[in-house]
C-alpha cells in the first residue's frame, strides 16, 4: 500500500483550512434548508456551479428538510433507486426531476 504524500507544514495547513471551509459551506446550506432560506430546487440550481455544494451527499440533504426524516429520505431515495452514497452532482437528469417532483417545492 503506498504512503500519502508528504506535504509541506504550509500546504498541510492550507488543506485543513480548505477542508474546513467546506464543512462549514455544507453544514450552512444544510441548516438553510431546515430553515427554508432555500428550497431543495434552488440548492439543485446553486450545485451546477458550486464545487462544495455539488459533494454534498443527496441523503443528508434530503434528511435537512423539513418534514423529512431519516427514513422518509432512505425511502424515497430506494424508490427513485439512487445509491445511499451518491452526491448531488451524481444525479442523473431523471433521479433529479422525479426528487424535485417529491421535495422541490415546499410550503
Amino acid at each position: 500500500m503506498s504512503s500519502p504524500p508528504s506535504l509541506s507544514p504550509e500546504q498541510r495547513q492550507a488543506a485543513l483550512a480548505k477542508a474546513g471551509e467546506a464543512r462549514r459551506v455544507r453544514a450552512e446550506v444544510k441548516n438553510k434548508l431546515k430553515m427554508r432560506i432555500i428550497s431543495f430546487d434552488e440548492l439543485l440550481v446553486e450545485a451546477e456551479t458550486d464545487d462544495i455544494i455539488a459533494k454534498l451527499k443527496v441523503l443528508s440533504v434530503l434528511e435537512s428538510l423539513p418534514g423529512v426524516g431519516k427514513v422518509k429520505a432512505r425511502r424515497a431515495m430506494d424508490e427513485v433507486g439512487i445509491a445511499q452514497n451518491r452526491r448531488l452532482r451524481g444525479l442523473g437528469s431523471e433521479q433529479r426531476r422525479t426528487l424535485l417532483e417529491q421535495f422541490g417545492v415546499q410550503t
